[in-house]
């Protein structure tokens, strides 16, 4: 299990089993995602003012790749070496050779900004942002890099999901609902539903394998922080 802390840049990996700490990577600062490649056997995290950091399972530094800015969310392609990474304060998409550890294109990003959340639909070839600048999703052909649509979404959002059995994609923002979104085809999309939340909540966790969508609900005011459950239904 691995644990990236903004707080202190740390990097924390831990036994899955006894859930001892068996190594502490420290990075610049401001660790924020992380994921797992794996086929390599690696762990990359997104940090600081611009690098994806690339680890073994047990911790050891195997090396940073460069970007022009801090990384938010980014997605590993598994039929491929590529990493796409959402770089808002560049307004573009870095996409990554994670085998050559070089930025091998960049994909502007000019029909909305503050582009945080990304999602992957790996068959289709599509990759999704999610920008709160205006409140758009914003599709992408991955063999072209070239915008397919916009379609409008929660404000202020934070996390993204691709359902891939169902074919829906789960939008969680701070503005307090999830937008639900049907993926009619590669190039189109329809609002499903528009599920009311709370201020704030926009952090969860899709797990397909369950059919539910996690979100973190945080204290603010009379509203208490907890964990909700939502099933994906039929």
């Amino acid at each position: 299990m691995v644990v990236a802390n903004g707080g202190d840049g740390s990097t924390v990996f831990y036994d899955g089993t006894t859930l001892s700490v068996v190594q502490t990577a420290k990075t610049s600062g401001d660790a924020d995602n992380v994921r797992y490649d794996p086929k390599a056997g690696r762990v990359y995290v997104g940090y600081g003012d611009g690098a994806l950091g690339s680890f073994d399972p047990d911790g050891k530094p195997l090396g940073d790749i460069k970007l022009a800015g801090h990384p938010e969310s980014f997605q590993l392609e598994s039929a491929g070496p590529r990493i796409f990474v959402n770089v808002p304060s560049a307004g573009h998409v870095a996409v990554v050779d994670r085998d050559k550890r070089i930025v091998s294109a960049t994909w502007r990003v000019s029909a909305a900004g503050a582009n945080y959340p990304m999602g992957l639909d790996e068959a289709d070839g599509r990759l999704f942002l999610g920008c709160r600048r205006p409140a758009k999703l914003l599709v992408y052909d991955t063999r072209s890099g070239t915008l397919v649509t916009a379609v409008d979404i929660v404000g202020d959002t934070d996390d993204l999901f691709y359902d891939s059995a169902k074919k829906r994609l789960y939008v969680i923002g701070g503005e307090g609902f999830i937008t639900v979104l049907e993926q009619q085809d590669a190039d189109h999309y329809r609002q499903l539903q528009k599920l009311p939340t709370s201020g704030g909540a926009r952090t969860g966790l899709f797990v397909p394998e369950l059919g539910k969508l996690f979100l973190a609900v945080p204290h603010r005011g009379n509203q208490r922080a907890e964990i909700r459950v939502y099933n994906a239904g039929a």
